[in-house]
């Protein structure tokens, strides 16, 4: 019982804490609303549930692995970060804004495999809350809980993104928002690779 409130507390944070995800789904929320984000939210979530899956079960086999591949999906994913920041920063024009649309499920869920952040938050629950026998049903209980924790709190930024919206009706307004959130989305890619590699 202890194990699993600490590992619901461990995901809460990770997941209501500023990041790519959060950051983009506050954008999306601003710029399409809380409705067409929601395949948004529900691949991140499902993404990063199903990854923390597959990351329990094979831990043993990825610890390894994963250090020599980690600095290859570091690059991958803030290269991936700041071409996103790219285009928030360009979706600000009105003339874009017919164009645009919302990730979706699947490019949400992927996007996970290459998140830094996300994980940082799977690897670091495998190591701390992964019981030592493994078993496949311990990993689908810390799946199940990391699903049920992760989509209220990613939520809360496509929510707060869609109560922006009315403030933002201007053109130029939504210019700058867009241009402060793919500048914080930037500045996260450049950090977050900063960190990883060591530089």
């Amino acid at each position: 019982m202890f194990e699993a409130l600490a590992l619901a507390s461990y995901m809460g944070v990770m997941s209501i804490t500023p990041g790519p995800n959060n950051i983009m789904l506050t954008a999306s929320g601003v710029n399409f609303g809380f409705r067409r984000t929601l395949p948004h939210m529900l691949g991140i979530a499902l993404g990063c549930s199903v990854q923390l899956l597959l990351c329990a079960v094979l831990f043993a086999q990825i610890a390894g692995w994963l250090g020599a591949v980690r600095p290859a999906l570091a690059v991958a994913g803030c290269a991936y970060l700041l071409w996103l920041s790219l285009r928030l920063a360009r979706a600000a024009a009105p003339e874009r804004r017919e164009t645009a649309r919302p990730m979706g499920f699947l490019a949400a869920a992927l996007f996970q495999w290459i998140n830094p952040k996300a994980w940082v938050m799977v690897l670091n629950a495998c190591v701390l809350f992964m019981p030592r026998d493994g078993q496949l049903s311990a990993a689908a209980a810390m799946a199940l809980l990391a699903l049920a924790v992760n989509l209220p709190c990613i939520a809360v930024w496509a929510w707060g993104g869609e109560r922006l919206r009315h403030w933002l009706q201007q053109d130029r307004a939504l210019r700058l928002f867009n241009l402060a959130m793919a500048g914080l989305l930037a500045a996260t890619a450049l950090w977050l690779l900063v960190e990883e590699l060591g530089l």
